[in-house]
Parts: structure tokens; sequence; C-alpha cells
């Protein structure tokens, strides 16, 4: 091999390892980085073979309330669920909501799938969208800045009572007023959340944890 020749491969090596394309094979190492990082903070730990939990609850005491007196909601609860097979090239997730209101009687769920994370604001918060199936709406879940705390963002979100898990959704929904836009939830033992979960498989295994 010549010495021009030589000199070409180098250079053309050297154009391809500072191209747009060789910078873009490497975002999803930065993107896993981050994946992994977010995991670690929502489940307080590295997840699990099959599924990992993490359980956030909020009840709101009278002085809030008075202070916020357009907030429908006295008490949530979030169950989050990461699933990690080894076949997927991501995590799937998934969440059980439950609630309160504030006036009005009964527990009320909701639940859905969530997808990857997504890096937005630029940085300030990492978070992913979750959506409830059938145009259900959804809710979005972010990390505060307290490990021990979540954020939970919601627009409008399909939900059901809780005495009622076999019931045909119907159009009830939470929707994100003046007051019940972002729900600051903290981190509990896993217990807190049992109640959103109706498949006896599932909860034994949860409690197992």
């Amino acid at each position: 091999m010549t010495i021009r020749v030589l000199s070409l491969l180098v250079l053309t090596s050297a154009l391809i390892v500072g191209s747009p394309l060789a910078r873009a094979e490497d975002e999803p190492a930065k993107v896993d980085a981050k994946a992994a990082e977010f995991n670690k903070r929502m489940f307080a730990g590295p997840l699990g073979p099959k599924l990992t939990y993490a359980c956030f609850v909020r009840r709101y005491d009278a002085e809030h309330l008075a202070r916020h007196p357009k907030q429908k909601v006295s008490t949530m609860k979030l169950l989050v669920v990461a699933g990690h097979p080894p076949e997927e090239s991501y995590t799937p997730y998934s969440f059980r909501l439950g609630f309160k209101y504030r006036h009005r009687k009964g527990d009320w769920d909701s639940s859905g799938s969530c997808g990857q994370i997504q890096d937005t604001d630029k940085g300030q918060e990492v978070k992913f969208a979750c959506s409830v199936d059938c145009d259900g709406g959804g809710i979005a879940i972010g990390l505060a800045k307290d490990i021990d705390a979540t954020l939970v963002r919601v627009e409008r979100v399909r939900i059901w009572q809780n005495s009622k898990p076999d019931e045909e959704p119907g159009a009830d929904a939470l929707t994100g007023g003046e007051d019940d836009k972002i729900f600051r939830l903290d981190r509990t033992n896993l217990k807190e959340c049992e109640s959103l979960i109706t498949d006896r498989k599932e909860l034994a295994a949860m409690r197992s944890k």
C-alpha cells in the first residue's frame, strides 16, 4: 500500500469519526446511561430480573387543603412497575394510580403503560409519559430533586372505582385543574400500594420482594 493511499484512509477515518453519523451512534450509549441512572433513582436501586416496584404516597392534611381550596384530590398513591426482560432492548414501564377525592366518596384507580424516559427542558428533568388504552389520557411521571419523591403531572386520565375492578371503565376522568396539575408523592413501603393490585399472583410476588 502506497503512502498516498494510506494517508487517504487515515483522513477518511478521521472524517467518519467526527461526522454526525458517528456522533449519532454514540447517542444510544448516552440514553442507556441516563435510563440506568433514572431506574436507579426511581426504584432506589438496580432493576431485578423480573419485575421491580416503587410505591409513592401522599395524604394531604387539612392545612395543605386549606391553602389549596380548588384541589380535588385528598390522597394519592402511585405504583410504578418496571419489567426487565433480557430479550428487550428497552425497559417497559407501567403504572397504577389510586386516589381519593376531597368531596366525593369511594376509592378511584387508573392504570396504563409508559414509554421510554424523556430528557426534557434541557436536562432540567427526566421523566416518562404514561397512557391509558383507548384514548384514556394519561400522566407523566418524573423525578423530584429528592430521591425519595416523585412528581406526577395530570392533564386528563381515565379512572374507575377500586371496588369494581372488572367493570368497563366509564367516562369518569381525573383532570388537572388549577390545584391538581402536579402532585409530589413520597416513597414508602410497597405494602401501601397493595390495594392497587388485583391479581393475586402478582400481589404474592410483590409481597415477596
